[in-house]
């Protein structure tokens, strides 16, 4: 018998089958991913970024830093906001003009720049209306292989340029 070649006849030759899929293993995967994702969320807005001479301390605190003036410190650089402020190369030959006063325990190039990061910020505060205040934050990335009196110097480098707390930046132990 020959095809028919009506077109009532045409709907019931092509019915396709509904398939049924599994979608359990497609839920498992989207909860893996969702556990990961809140998981690895920082809800802080601070940006650290670590040069790379910069070996941080290993610590057990969980708690974020918080915004604020950002000076790195490693054995030959002293970066403040991603800005190499001063060099060991540099360094030795103010040693030679004094690049240290106030009895050398104030780092004259990182004072500099730290003033002029405080004046910034007090300038903006004036001019914009609901432009946040001058915290007085400084957060401190200091290489472990530095020395205890050099962190002295940079810590009343900063209180003389105006910052009155610090935040010390570590590494925790999830992120060996």
């Amino acid at each position: 018998m020959p095809k028919s070649r009506f077109i009532r006849n045409r709907g019931t030759r092509r019915k396709k089958n509904v398939i049924e899929m599994d979608i359990t293993s497609l839920l498992d995967i989207l909860v893996i991913l969702l556990v990961f994702l809140i998981k690895s969320y920082d809800s802080s807005n601070v940006n650290l970024n670590v040069p790379k001479g910069i070996h941080l301390p290993l610590s057990e605190s969980q708690s974020i830093n918080t915004a604020g003036v950002m000076v790195q410190v490693s054995p030959t650089t002293i970066w403040v906001d991603d800005v190499v402020v001063l060099n060991s190369e540099a360094l030795s030959e103010m040693e030679e003009r004094n690049a240290y006063d106030m009895g050398k325990r104030r780092i004259i190039p990182l004072f500099n720049e730290l003033v002029k990061k405080v004046d910034k910020f007090k300038e903006i505060e004036k001019a914009a209306e609901g432009a946040p205040k001058f915290s007085g934050i400084v957060n401190l990335i200091v290489d472990k292989t530095v020395k205890y009196s050099y962190v002295k110097k940079l810590m009343f480098t900063c209180a003389e340029a105006g910052f009155q707390k610090y935040k010390f930046v570590v590494r925790g132990e999830e992120q060996i």
